[in-house]
């Protein structure tokens, strides 16, 4: 078995380990136009400067009303492309590889950004606030956020076209890889899962039509982006609650988002309803990695893993092919090489300007 500290390749990209950053939205676009900021160059350059293999950037909305908040990344237009373009280049400068979430946000979109004061109430920003009416598969609300509207079948080709646009937006910008965020509760999510889709039409029913969109978004995203660039597909596994979308669809969908181009899964969970027992506890999402590897494709591990230790043993027992560690390295963006110190490897990226902290190595 490979080692958490074994380079991994994707279609034509080698990433030179197994300790991989996941999207973690920062909300800090105070001019509200997506471009990202300094904020965004220091955290996902410190990532990379830390020894990650990969760091993927937050989800990043592929239209203005796909946002999550007012203060979200975007790839819907060129001055974007130009923002994100600095990014990029410091994380390459790292040895590091560069990813980006594309992402829709549907019925939890226009919400406040994580501001500390907020009354509790209402999750959605008001439309004489700022906000924005959102969408979704079916006019059914999230608990406290305002009431989505039905998106009508004309209006999904938009949808893809979105994704495949924003997609080639990030290969100019010069990411490595791109990552459809199908998990969470977000838009492609709210159509796999029973719980918020009750369409009758070819998008709503069978598991067949509610993994219709996703599919067209995978392989649009497939045939923009060409054969040599990775793609990735964020899923939550499970909704946690009766009736929703469980690990035997993620399965099967997994089988056929393979056949249409998707080469890892970055296996989650919840996101799409509240009120939900989740059973938490170290790398408590691991085993649905290691469930969706059924389906033939590579995977990615999250969920409460904080060790060096407990990482390596993801990897080294096959449990998935690479671990995405986001908490823990906020705490410590140097987790990488802290990693790499207790698990007496001496491969690790140690950028040259912090060598004389190498040769003293206590953590």
């Amino acid at each position: 078995m490979p080692t958490l500290f074994d380079p991994i390749r994707l279609r034509a990209l080698e990433i030179r380990n197994r300790i991989w950053i996941p999207p973690m939205c920062q909300y800090s676009v105070t001019a509200r136009d997506g471009v990202p900021t300094d904020w965004h160059l220091v955290h996902l350059g410190a990532l990379a400067r830390g020894g990650a293999g990969l760091v993927i950037a937050e989800a990043t909305a592929v239209t203005p009303e796909g946002r999550i908040s007012a203060q979200d990344t975007g790839l819907w237009n060129d001055d974007q492309v130009a923002g994100w373009h600095r990014v990029t280049d410091f994380i390459r400068s790292q040895g590091a590889a560069s990813g980006v979430q594309l992402a829709h946000a549907g019925r939890k979109g226009s919400s406040w950004p994580t501001e500390a004061g907020r009354a509790p109430g209402s999750q959605s920003v008001p439309l004489d606030e700022g906000g924005w009416t959102t969408v979704a598969p079916s006019a059914v609300p999230l608990e406290d956020y305002a009431d989505p509207r039905a998106l009508d079948l004309a209006e999904l080709p938009g949808i893809v076209a979105a994704f495949r646009a924003a997609a080639r937006r990030a290969l100019d910008a010069g990411f490595d890889l791109v990552e459809i965020h199908a998990a969470h509760g977000y838009l492609l999510h709210q159509f796999l899962s029973p719980l918020s889709n009750i369409r009758d039409d070819a998008y709503g029913g069978s598991l067949e039509n509610r993994a219709r969109l996703l599919r067209e978004v995978v392989r649009a995203v497939r045939a923009e982006v060409g054969t040599d660039v990775p793609l990735l597909v964020r899923v939550s596994a499970t909704d946690w609650a009766d009736g929703g979308w469980d690990a035997e669809q993620t399965v099967e969908v997994a089988g056929w988002l393979r056949d249409d181009g998707a080469d890892l899964f970055d296996v989650s969970t919840g996101g799409l309803v509240g009120g939900v027992t989740v059973p938490l506890g170290p790398g408590y999402q691991v085993r649905f990695a290691e469930r969706v590897a059924e389906a033939g494709a590579p995977t990615a591990a999250v969920g409460l893993i904080v060790t060096p230790r407990q990482a390596a043993e993801v990897v080294e027992q096959g449990r998935a092919d690479a671990v995405l560690l986001g908490r823990a390295t906020l705490r410590d963006p140097h987790w990488a090489l802290r990693a790499a110190h207790e698990l007496g490897v001496d491969a690790a990226p140690w950028p040259p300007q912090y060598l004389r902290a190498r040769t003293n190595r206590e953590w």
